[in-house]
């Protein structure tokens, strides 16, 4: 990364201190060391504070950081996708888990729970989708990839692109066996409650 060096350079040439420059960007001392000293890197507002104050444009600033600036997002969507998953995933348990419990001891009432249950589950299921949706993965090895920080080359992009059509009607398959299923259940639940 060579954006330390740029804002070092630029932060003397102006005779400015950490301090100085940390008031004209609206952020503290440490986060210009830190910034200088590899430690974190400037959002998109600072660079446009600091390329405006340095006068310099903001590929003039960055120089050389382009590809390392797409890794760091590129790991960060990574990060948030992992968490989301999770989240989703817990909720998802839950919800299934606590069904039977709610409707033994809530009876009819137990579908308001569930119902607040399900749309935070489908929440964080959205957030994920969102991820997979701005990345362009759909399919396993898609997902698979993205998470390991990897792309898939054309080729392989191109099978996975022809399968998509066809995992589309699995999903719907799929959903709607698994809706008949939990419908299913939950009026065993209800008859047995009752």
């Amino acid at each position: 990364m060579e954006l330390n060096a740029q804002i070092k350079k630029y932060r003397t040439e102006l005779n400015l201190s950490q301090e100085e420059l940390a008031e004209k960007v609206y952020v503290t001392r440490q986060t210009i060391s830190n910034w200088e000293n590899e430690k974190s890197y400037p959002d998109i507002h600072s660079l446009l504070l600091l390329s405006s104050l340095f006068n310099v444009s903001l590929d003039q600033l960055i120089k050389g950081d382009i590809e390392t600036m797409k890794e760091i997002i590129n790991e960060q969507e990574i990060k948030e996708f992992n968490h989301y998953g999770s989240i989703f995933s817990l909720h998802f348990l839950i919800l299934i888990l606590s069904a039977a419990p709610l409707f033994m001891w809530l009876k009819l009432y137990a579908l308001l729970p569930l119902g607040v249950m399900f749309a935070i589950t489908m929440f964080w299921a959205l957030k994920v989708e969102k991820i997979k949706k701005k990345n362009d993965v759909q399919t396993y090895k898609e997902i698979v990839a993205f998470c390991e920080g990897k792309k898939l080359d054309e080729i392989h992009k191109m099978v996975e692109a022809g399968k998509r059509p066809y995992q589309n009607v699995l999903k719907v398959v799929i959903s709607a066996v698994v809706t008949a299923a939990v419908c299913f259940l939950i009026g065993l639940l209800i008859q047995w409650v009752f």
